[in-house]
């Protein structure tokens, strides 16, 4: 069973960098699936079948954000200098792909709604339901916007979350995976048309999977959280994902799944806590997992782009056949991963530094609590030095 003590942002987390890849390439793999880059059926049934559930590599993203963003929160921080440091983390790349995506439509002759193209822009397209718009420009960016929207409520949510009583943390990390079952049914209500944003892109309702992340890391934080090791969280996931995949309906998976990855997410945390090797934490995991931000949002712009120029992009001809097949899922990868290397390295670490806020060194810590002001855990575990965030680099 998993127990952190009480901790701070001092403990870092490399391995759930290293996490971050997986997710990436969960999505990568799902629109290999759906663009239909191998034409092969046979081979193409594999994939489908390893990819089914790929979509839900962004509810991976989003719980995993809550968790991190939670975990390194710098109490007292003012909050435009939280949001400050979070849009200078994913607006340049957003801005480089962004025009890309322009250019891109520009060359092929592709209309292009002005309307939508500086909605995009603004990330504020997941809020609008019109066929055309919040899948815009670059289409993966949809998540930013959520993201976006997820950054501007955090630093009001999170001082009331640190004043709650633990039973209330408890409460929202069983009521989100429920909400999301509900809202199925929900979407009912809701006109046809528009059924796939309400569920898949709202910002609302794609936040229960953020909120759960936060009330786990919150809880975490605390020493309050009680989960599974690392070892049988693993598997418990790949248990979940192969039932969803073969015999639960989609009406269900998102909610296991959410339940699933944040039991990874917080076994994950608890062994770096402790100091306990994981398969994510090596440099070449923490590394992929720094650039595959960028990796995701040059992905999909990148697939299509070639299709085209190749003329695999049409229904008869769409992908490739055999071997070839593979060979191009290969060579998608690895372009894609230079491509985002170099975005990492010349545009999001620079303008991270240039317009983010200026790193202070840590105050000096305050008197640790006595014994009677702090809980079980809180009372054995020693307070952790006090740091310098000059140079630390955050894991999201």
């Amino acid at each position: 069973m998993t127990s952190a003590p009480t901790v701070t942002p001092a403990v870092r987390l490399p391995s759930l960098t290293g996490l971050r890849w997986i997710a990436a390439l969960l999505v990568f793999g799902f629109h290999v699936g759906t663009m239909r880059i191998i034409a092969e059926p046979d081979y193409q049934a594999v994939v489908g079948r390893v990819f089914s559930l790929g979509l839900s590599g962004v509810e991976f993203f989003f719980i995993l954000s809550g968790f991190v963003l939670v975990w390194s929160y710098r109490d007292g921080e003012p909050r435009w200098t939280f949001l400050r440091r979070r849009l200078a983390k994913i607006y340049p790349n957003h801005l480089v792909t962004w025009a890309a995506a322009l250019l891109v439509a520009f060359w092929f002759a592709d209309p292009v709604a002005l309307w939508a193209a500086l909605g995009n822009l603004a990330l504020v397209q997941a809020w609008n339901p019109a066929p055309g718009y919040f899948y815009s420009i670059n289409t993966v960016s949809w998540s930013l916007s959520c993201e976006l929207a997820f950054y501007l409520c955090l630093p009001f949510v999170l001082p009331l979350l640190r004043r709650a009583r633990g039973g209330l943390l408890w409460a929202v990390v069983v009521a989100a995976p429920l909400l999301i079952v509900a809202l199925w049914p929900g979407q009912l209500l809701v006109p046809e048309e528009s059924r796939w944003w309400f569920t898949q892109i709202f910002p609302v309702v794609r936040s229960l999977e953020f909120w759960m992340g936060v009330a786990a890391a919150e809880l975490m934080r605390r020493g309050r959280w009680r989960g599974p090791g690392l070892t049988l969280a693993s598997l418990l996931f790949v248990a979940t994902w192969v039932v969803a995949a073969q015999w639960i309906r989609a009406e269900l998976w998102a909610a296991l799944l959410a339940v699933a990855y944040l039991l990874v997410i917080t076994a994950v945390a608890d062994a770096d806590v402790h100091g306990r090797r994981t398969p994510w934490r090596s440099r070449p995991m923490v590394w992929l997992g720094e650039v595959s931000f960028a990796f995701y949002l040059v992905h999909v712009l990148v697939m299509q782009t070639v299709l085209r120029l190749t003329g695999h992009w049409d229904a008869g001809a769409r992908g490739w056949r055999g071997w070839w097949g593979l060979l191009a899922v290969l060579g998608f990868l690895l372009v894609n991963l230079l491509l985002a290397a170099a975005l990492h390295r010349w545009v999001e670490m620079p303008m991270m530094r240039r317009l983010g806020p200026r790193r202070v060194r840590a105050q000096a810590r305050p008197a640790a609590p006595s014994p009677a002001a702090v809980g079980p855990v809180e009372a054995r575990v020693p307070r952790p030095r006090s740091i310098e965030y000059a140079g630390r680099r955050d894991p999201d």
